[in-house]
């Protein structure tokens, strides 16, 4: 018999279309059987009506509450974090699919962190989930990945007053918020947590607001900013200097691949597809910069500019804060 765990999860929620409501429905009863679950529904009346009425009975389902900033993610996150009665909360988006090692894994994590990352991995193998999987392995290869799901102690998070709402790029804020008021984090790149790849359609929708992230990441940025001229003054001067470091973004996704036990998860092929990422995030990133002066990628109803704040900028505004306190709702 499974132990059920001392621990929340919150998922957010902010559906148009219920095609996909079955399978996660059939995932909370899951879920609900294992830790306490409230999904936070910011999906439309009718919609909201229809998931309250097919949902098990131990799943608590609320709307979002008011949370500065306009980033409605963040605002179901801190709705699910103030309502919880645990200290320990897993935050998971809607497509994040726990098995109960990785579940028990990261929750028990939290007995030792305050903000615990783990490694997700697409669960099905179609071509645009092995594309953005080449993502990933670099990420790992190279330090850590940012993964759809987060452990979180509740206490740290209010201690920092919550995180900001008018960001883009959310978990790394929330990361960062965490860290910045003195809590510890802990990579999990062994806990693999199974993710739901979205349709091609909304990936090829994504790739330049995924590439604005990187403006919270100045060293990366740079970085990225140069793959597009340097490829073309190696295609046109020595080409064999470009096969070679395709070659080398090969083995370096490869050695993401492998490391700490990843090969379980990751298909044989995903190293492969590191020179296609890069082809595309090299293209995507200026694009993303040019966005800046616009203010931003569109999200929702208008644009946001700031894709995080850097954590030194968070520790300042905290240290000018008198001790914060938030109540649960």
């Amino acid at each position: 018999m499974t132990t059920r765990l001392d621990a929340q999860y919150v998922l957010p929620l902010r559906w148009a279309d219920d095609s996909g409501w079955p399978e996660l429905l059939e995932y909370l009863s899951w879920l609900a059987s294992r830790i306490d679950v409230i999904l936070v529904d910011g999906s439309d009346a009718a919609l909201f009506a229809r998931h309250a009425a097919s949902l098990p009975a131990d799943v608590r389902h609320v709307a979002p509450g008011r949370w500065p900033g306009r980033n409605g993610k963040v605002a179901g996150v801190m709705t699910g974090i103030l309502a919880s009665p645990h200290d320990r909360v897993v935050v998971a988006d809607d497509d994040v699919r726990y098995d109960d090692h990785s579940l028990e894994a990261v929750v028990a994590s939290l007995e030792r962190a305050d903000i615990v990352r783990p490694q997700n991995y697409f669960t099905e193998p179609v071509w645009h989930a092995r594309w953005d999987t080449a993502r990933s392995l670099l990420n790992r290869a190279l330090g850590a990945d940012y993964p759809g799901t987060l452990g979180v102690r509740r206490s740290r998070l209010l201690q920092a007053g919550g995180y900001d709402g008018d960001v883009l790029f959310e978990n790394l804020e929330l990361i960062r918020t965490v860290r910045a008021a003195g809590g510890r984090e802990l990579r999990r790149d062994d806990v693999f947590v199974g993710r739901r790849p979205p349709t091609a359609r909304h990936f090829l929708g994504q790739r330049v607001r995924q590439a604005y992230d990187d403006l919270a990441q100045p060293a990366r940025l740079v970085a990225e900013l140069a793959l597009l001229p340097a490829a073309a003054v190696a295609l046109r001067r020595n080409p064999v200097a470009l096969a070679a470091g395709i070659l080398a973004a090969v083995a370096l996704a490869e050695r993401g691949r492998r490391r700490r036990g990843g090969s379980r998860v990751f298909p044989a092929d995903g190293a492969v597809w590191a020179p296609v990422w890069l082809l595309e995030r090299g293209t995507c990133v200026w694009m993303a910069v040019l966005l800046t002066l616009r203010g931003g990628p569109h999200y929702s109803a208008g644009r946001i500019a700031r894709a995080a704040h850097s954590e030194r900028a968070l520790r300042r505004r905290l240290s000018a804060l008198p001790p914060q306190k938030v109540e649960s709702r």
